[in-house]
């Protein structure tokens, strides 16, 4: 039976990494060249770093998009004080960060983009794993072999 994910196992970005498709750029727009930042966890860095990197070469260098890895709650800080234009998140935004983003007027969309697991495989060749768990199910009473 296949159990849903719990809210720790899903990877949500927020304000999307789709954003970088139309985040208004207006107050960080130099003649030259637009500065969009992302920060924030680094589980979502290697698919912020590779979207970032295709989407530069899409607006040949009009649009420069940086990506650190402050980690989820550090992410959420810069990006509810301002610091940054997308916050990478391996969680849900929590209450209090949405409270310190109302607080200092900053509006925010969380989308989900992705989501992980994590999956144990053993070989059936493994005979010390599996009497290992035997003696840990009849530990436990669990008479299931």
């Amino acid at each position: 039976m296949q159990r849903p994910l719990s809210s720790e196992s899903r990877v949500s970005v927020v304000l999307a990494l789709v954003g970088l498709l139309a985040w208004p750029i207006a107050d960080t727009y130099s003649e030259s060249t637009a500065l969009i930042k992302v920060d924030g966890s680094s589980t979502v860095y290697p698919l912020t770093e590779a979207v970032a990197e295709e989407f530069q070469k899409a607006n040949r260098g009009r649009i420069r998009v940086t990506v650190g890895i402050a980690g989820t709650g550090g992410g959420f800080k810069k990006f509810c004080r301002g610091e940054t234009d997308i916050a990478d998140a391996s969680r849900p935004i929590l209450k209090e960060e949405m409270d310190h983003c109302q607080k200092n007027g900053i509006a925010y969309y969380e989308l989900p983009i992705a989501f992980d697991a994590l999956t144990v495989a053993v070989s059936p060749k493994n005979a010390r794993l599996h009497r290992q768990r035997r003696r840990q199910r009849a530990r436990t009473g669990d008479r299931e072999q």
